[in-house]
């Protein structure tokens, strides 16, 4: 199969490569939802993993992003990043098959450190693609349709995500009931599906075209430290460092809080988990026409605090001794993070893309990749070793009223074991927010002028709705499940639910 760049490619092949691209998304989103995330925590507390050790698991996506400098020596060695992406896209996922069979091999061969070892060097292979991908991504993609495109691109690979989580939960609570023994086998199997549609992408991968680099041969620390000498772009990686250090110290622990803390089930925890990636996909759209329309700037401004309000909150979900109330907690806590982390996340990836030179793209999304891959790498670390500290320390805030009938205690806080650095953590993400302000975006709005615009888009599209004639007829139609659908996608869910039920 040929992998060589061309000179220009024509508007037919830029369609599709953009097509391939999402096919190739949706077939990583599969591999990723099979070996990553709530899963992979689950199978590491199964195998009596300590807390420093979940947070190693947790950094090793991240600190491996430091070898993309190879993928750059690469690129200006070959001029290829379609070749390179493929091939180590390749190599990456070998080690997922290596994974999945040892159980069936060696009945005791698989643990923490082996799993370890192996997903290494699949995150080092994924980190040296990545790197040229990015910048084979940045230039296929008309700028005019950057926001649009990565929006719609999240969200189909989001819904996969949620699909997939809930049969593969189901499926995993089933063997948990009833062959509780076959429970690391069926882990083994999701890396054997995970390996199959990793492939699957290779596949794709290979098919989309590549324009030709500009990548100048320059001395490679030479090239890396030009992202670091732009003023604005250093900017950007500041705050992203920062928020990512910050973010980082508690994400990878909420599972693990939620299993051990409060004392939720594994299906309660992917149901929770489902729920911020529906609210996540059905605000990408809003948030990728906002990109487009006015700035990313502002998405973070507004979606970064409410996202650091998420984390703080968590430190209230176990105070109550009512479970009911944590896990209504819990749920308007997840909504309300999917949607504000799908505009944090979106709009510093297009950021990045934005700040980057064309003929440069390369070096400077890997040296954010990189330089953000440290401070969120040895962020869970950190946040393992605090999380075994304050297993002996515990904070209380009381309130007593003495009456006539006796005295009354009002728990105001109470912080102890993961509460502790979920405070911390909510703390520094708040700190990092008042950097965005020094970073320059063409076409940027001012924060008060898109809020007005949203609350006007959103009051305009329910009062539609309501009024729309084509919805009073929809209500009678037997056919539920499509009208749902359509106005879930037009972010009109509680009141469309209420009208419908």
């Amino acid at each position: 199969m040929k992998l060589r760049p061309l000179e220009n490619l024509t508007n037919d092949q830029v369609q599709s490569g953009l097509k391939y691209f999402i096919n190739e998304g949706l077939a990583a989103e599969a591999m990723a939802t099979f070996t990553g995330g709530t899963f992979l925590v689950a199978m590491a507390v199964l195998l009596k993993a300590t807390n420093f050790q979940i947070g190693l698991l947790a950094a090793l996506p991240t600190i491996t992003n430091i070898f993309q400098l190879l993928s750059i020596w690469l690129v200006q060695k070959y001029k290829n990043r379609r070749a390179i992406s493929v091939i180590c896209s390749f190599f990456a996922r070998v080690p997922l098959f290596v994974v999945g069979i040892l159980p069936f091999v060696f009945s005791s061969a698989t643990s923490i450190n082996v799993l370890l070892f192996f997903l290494f060097f699949h995150y080092f292979f994924t980190s040296v693609s990545g790197a040229s991908w990015n910048s084979w991504f940045k230039d296929i993609i008309p700028e005019k349709i950057l926001g649009t495109y990565t929006s719609r691109r999240s969200r189909l690979i989001q819904i996969l995500n949620v699909t997939l989580s809930l049969a593969v939960a189901m499926l995993i609570d089933y063997v948990k009931f009833h062959y509780p023994r076959f429970e690391l086998t069926a882990y083994a199997l999701m890396f054997l599906s995970g390996g199959i549609a990793g492939m699957l992408g290779v596949y794709f991968l290979s098919r989309a075209p590549e324009p030709k680099t500009t990548l100048e041969d320059e001395k490679l620390l030479k090239l890396f430290s030009k992202p670091l000498k732009d003023k604005n772009f250093r900017n950007l990686l500041t705050f992203h460092s920062f928020y990512a250090f910050a973010t980082s110290l508690a994400l990878p622990f909420f599972v693990v809080y939620m299993m051990k803390t409060i004392g939720l089930s594994f299906a309660w925890i992917i149901a929770l988990g489902l729920l911020a990636k529906f609210g996540s996909i059905f605000s990408l759209k809003f948030w990728g026409a906002f990109s487009d329309k006015y700035s990313n700037k502002t998405i973070i401004s507004i979606c970064a605090p409410t996202f650091i309000i998420c984390i703080l909150s968590w430190t209230f979900a176990a105070m109550t001794h009512h479970k009911a109330i944590s896990i209504s907690l819990l749920i308007i806590i997840h909504i309300v993070s999917g949607v504000s982390a799908a505009g944090i996340d979106l709009a510093i990836a297009n950021l990045a893309v934005k700040l980057a030179p064309k003929n440069e793209a390369i070096a400077y999304i890997s040296a954010r990749n990189i330089v953000v891959a440290v401070f969120a790498a040895v962020a869970p670390m950190i946040g393992g070793l605090m999380a075994d500290f304050f297993a002996t320390h515990h904070l209380t805030w009381n309130i007593q009223w003495q009456g006539p009938g006796g005295i009354s205690t009002f728990n105001l806080l109470e912080l102890q074991n993961w509460s502790f650095f979920f405070v911390i953590s909510a703390f520094l993400a708040l700190l990092s927010v008042r950097l965005v302000k020094k970073i320059n975006e063409e076409g940027e709005a001012h924060k008060e002028m898109v809020a007005i615009v949203m609350r006007k888009s959103v009051k305009r599209g329910i009062r539609k709705n309501i009024n729309s004639e084509v919805f009073k007829h929809r209500i009678a139609n037997p056919v539920i499940l499509p009208a749902i659908i359509r106005h879930l996608k037009t972010y009109r869910i509680w009141k469309d639910f209420k009208k419908i039920a």
